[in-house]
């Protein structure tokens, strides 16, 4: 369940991001698969520093994987553009 609000916020990251900066944006659907690798990274990442909590869902647990999607996928979103733009100044 941690994965799937992580790959949701990711998405929902991406697009407020490509909605944000208009320049990185990618399109509904290219921010939102953006988004939703880089909601899988972030919620990867995050596993790396903090333990497993037990026992299931809890609010810190949704927020974390929340926040960790989202900025995740706002990151890719514009790493992404950004090397978009590199490669279509150079052509």
């Amino acid at each position: 369940m941690e994965w799937i609000i992580a790959l949701l916020s990711g998405a929902a990251g991406g697009n407020i991001a490509g909605g944000v900066l208009k320049n990185y944006s990618l399109g509904t659907i290219g921010n939102s698969i953006a988004g939703i690798v880089g909601g899988g990274l972030g919620a990867w990442i995050l596993s790396l520093f903090t333990a497993a909590e037990a026992g299931g869902l809890t609010v810190a647990g949704i927020v974390q994987q929340v926040a960790s999607g989202g900025i995740g996928g706002a990151v890719v979103l514009v790493v992404v553009g950004i090397i978009r733009g590199m490669m279509g100044s150079k052509a």
